[in-house]
């Protein structure tokens, strides 16, 4: 395993050291739709009819329009309109497993546009109250390969299904078959990466708050309609599944993903939390990083305030403030004797008041060095909820630690350590994590530029701002916590 996949894994998997919430504003949603852009603004509609509105993917707000009520609706752009999938009654409501899947069509999802309004929903399928397969949950796909598009759904209830549809009309295409792809699941979609098909399902107990199991796994395939089976081989409709994202700490009951693909390399998932201990248990939109370890998801986590080390992937030399390096006043210890018995003694790390009166007042340049853990490389990470953010996160103050001293973008699209915060567009920076487990960071905004430049390292000791390249390691940053050292 090479040392990307190492650092993914230990970012997916470290949730203990991770602080994470949902979105922010009134994100209360249940079996959430992938999430759509449209116009600058971000949409995603739940069971019951409605949804949530976002200005900038971070705050979430009442407000998106769906009619026909139903259950777990799903949403896709083709072309310049919206496909809206949902399911009438199924999931075992009213005591039987009738239901029926329906698609609508909207040239825009704002509900104050004058081309706003949906056409009359079409069944494209269904489920009788005997079935061994409820008609719910539905879930878009358009393959990207064939041009040809699929609808899933199915509850724990039987089996999982596919149906093709017709991308010009939304409506089954004629003569089609449902094909059974999957049970012990439900909220299923399919995406595709890199010549296979993902099946991503909601397993577990649903709808029973704090108490819900749910969680997200997947499985694979070669062809869209399988066979989908996991990382050991094991067949969907036998049960199989990887673990994509489950519980945290203090949400519960992970189901519902969507694939939100910002750009390469930059990809979210979203999903619902059907119980926030912090929201008196209510049931939350959430979204995080997806992260793809040996061609598999892994849902990553929100990024945790705190104290950093940020290194290069370049060459591994850490962002630091552009000082002199001061010696640290240590013994040195010669290697070449035997040190007599003496007692052993634990020394102290370089301190800010060792350094600080070294340091030149005023604006300070930035360079990249060898990380030796001292002041001027320890960098203080800290949200700025006031300023909003982005799908998946709010923005950021980067700061020398103890001190005022703040990362900003500068003319000519520089860097530069300023020597105290105002909250300046400059002086936020969105930290995203990418598929393959390092980060990016960029600033909100550059003086005098609209190109949306990232944090790179142009050479190993020099940092700057400049296009942002998945496939450069220029453009990747590794984010090693800290200990406070104050």
């Amino acid at each position: 395993m090479n040392i990307i996949a190492r650092l993914v894994i230990i970012a997916a998997f470290a949730s203990a050291a991770i602080s994470a919430a949902a979105q922010e504003g009134k994100p209360w949603i249940h079996d959430p739709s992938t999430i759509m852009e449209c116009d600058g603004k971000y949409y995603t509609f739940g069971t019951g009819g409605g949804g949530l509105i976002s200005e900038d993917g971070w705050i979430w707000y009442g407000g998106a329009v769906r009619p026909g009520g139903g259950a777990a609706p799903d949403a896709l752009k083709i072309g310049d309109r919206y496909l809206i999938a949902y399911s009438s009654t199924g999931g075992g409501l009213g005591g039987g497993h009738a239901g029926r899947i329906l698609t609508m069509w909207n040239r825009t999802l704002d509900p104050e546009s004058p081309d706003f309004g949906y056409t009359e929903p079409i069944e494209v399928a269904y489920s009788e109250v005997d079935e061994d397969c409820d008609a719910i949950d539905a879930g878009l796909f358009m393959d990207p390969v064939t041009g040809r598009l699929w609808c899933t759904y199915g509850t724990y209830f039987g089996f999982i299904r596919i149906v093709e549809l017709d991308p010009r009309s939304g409506a089954r295409v004629e003569g089609n078959e449902p094909v059974d792809i999957a049970i012990d699941c439900e909220a299923t979609t399919i995406i595709w990466r890199n010549g296979w098909y993902y099946l991503l399902g909601t397993h577990g107990t649903c709808c029973d708050g704090v108490n819900s199991t749910y969680n997200i796994v997947a499985g694979r395939s070669r062809n869209v309609t399988g066979p989908y089976v996991d990382n050991c081989g094991r067949d969907m409709l036998a049960g199989g599944g990887k673990m994509v994202i489950d519980a945290e700490d203090r949400l519960f009951g992970a189901g519902h993903f969507g694939r939100y693909v910002e750009d390469d390399g930059v990809e979210k998932m979203s999903l619902h939390f059907e119980a926030d201990l912090d929201r008196s248990g209510r049931s939350v939109l959430a979204i995080r990083p997806l992260l793809w370890v040996n061609d598999w998801p892994v849902g990553g986590s929100l990024f945790e305030e705190g104290t950093y080390e940020i290194s290069s992937v370049r060459r591994g030399y850490a962002l630091e403030l552009a000082v002199d390096f001061v010696r640290m006043a240590v013994e040195r210890q010669p290697f070449f004797r035997i040190y007599p018995e003496e007692p052993v003694k634990s020394l102290d790390v370089q301190k800010l008041e060792d350094v600080l009166s070294t340091w030149p007042e005023g604006e300070t340049g930035v360079r990249i060095g060898d990380w030796m853990n001292r002041p001027h490389q320890r960098w203080m990470i800290s949200a700025v909820p006031e300023a909003g953010g982005y799908p998946g996160g709010p923005y950021f103050k980067i700061s020398i630690e103890g001190t005022g001293r703040v990362l900003a973008a500068a003319e000519g699209a520089e860097l530069i350590v300023l020597p105290e915060f105002t909250g300046a567009p400059e002086q936020l920076w969105r930290i995203e994590q990418l598929t393959d487990g390092t980060y990016r960071i960029m600033p909100k905004s550059i003086p005098d530029c609209s190109e949306p430049y990232v944090l790179v390292s142009i050479a190993d000791s020099t940092p700057t701002l400049a296009r942002y390249d998945f496939s450069s390691d220029n453009c990747k940053w590794i984010l090693k916590r800290k200990a406070a050292c104050l």
